[in-house]
């Protein structure tokens, strides 16, 4: 699976573009706000890791594991407004490393541990862990049995998961499924029912289960809107290559959503009932 032909991950280093927009420039120190407009790759940004940090009771003691954390504004967010001790993993190294600039210049490399790796490849002995935490990052990955297999044996007896991620409501069109193979990098989304049997063979038990189709319909074409609505404001900061590319991705994902194709959930599972 190329990640690239996804746009939102393509020329991650349009988050300096906004900050040299807002004045900062490449030395100076950020706070975890200043960060907290553009840092956030999934839906409603700090709102959704706020809800999982409440869900999970991540705290001062708490060990995270974050699979998928891009340039590391969740890491961040939880690490700054808990106060725990928090892996970030990113299997996309320019992701990996601007994330890793961005968390020194926060201050917060003493809890925010940034690694390069795949979650389903080699990696170190740490488990385990309290809670993970994945935002809209499992829709990547075909091989769901071996990732949630790998994901319970990395968490405690008594550790949660808490997930963000796509399913398929209804069958797409060729030109649709074209759309999410290559557009959203999507090999093979399942529907609810297969996400959660998948789980529940994987040991966990699938403690709650949330619809968040209505909610990502609306906040997808408002982000699609709006980006269109500020297009030269866009390309002034970014350039046309990187506004054009933002804008077919937003466009996309919000049709793909309006149309019924894609639906999007939320999902605690839990290592054993409680």
């Amino acid at each position: 699976m190329n990640l690239k032909t996804m746009k939102l991950y393509a020329q991650v280093e349009r988050v300096h573009n906004e900050l040299r927009a807002l004045g900062f420039d490449a030395e100076t120190p950020l706070k975890v706000s200043d960060l907290t407009p553009f840092d956030q790759y999934h839906y409603f940004g700090a709102e959704a890791v706020d809800e999982a940090a409440r869900v999970l009771g991540v705290g001062p003691r708490s060990r995270v594991l974050e699979i998928g954390s891009g340039i590391g504004g969740p890491a961040r967010h939880l690490a700054a407004t808990t106060g725990c001790e928090i892996v970030a993993l990113e299997v996309q190294r320019d992701l990996h490393d601007t994330a890793l600039a961005l968390t020194r210049r926060c201050g917060l490399e003493g809890a925010v541990h940034h690694v390069c790796g795949d979650v389903l490849g080699p990696l170190p002995s740490w488990a385990p862990f309290d809670c993970i935490v994945s935002f809209l990052v499992f829709l990547h990955i075909a091989d769901r049995r071996n990732l949630f297999t790998v994901c319970r044996g990395l968490l405690g007896d008594d550790g949660g998961m808490f997930i963000e991620d796509f399913i398929l409501r209804r069958e797409p069109s060729r030109d649709q499924l074209d759309d999410l193979q290559v557009k959203v990098a999507c090999p093979d989304l399942p529907s609810l029912q297969t996400y959660t049997t998948e789980l529940r063979r994987a040991g966990f038990v699938v403690h709650e289960v949330i619809d968040m189709s209505g909610r990502w319909t609306d906040f997808t074409g408002q982000r699609a809107a709006a980006f269109r609505r500020d297009r030269a404001r866009h390309i002034s900061v970014h350039g046309k290559e990187i506004s054009d590319g933002l804008d077919d991705f937003y466009s996309t994902v919000a049709g793909l959503f309006e149309t019924g194709v894609l639906g999007g959930l939320r999902i605690e599972a839990l290592s054993r009932a409680r």
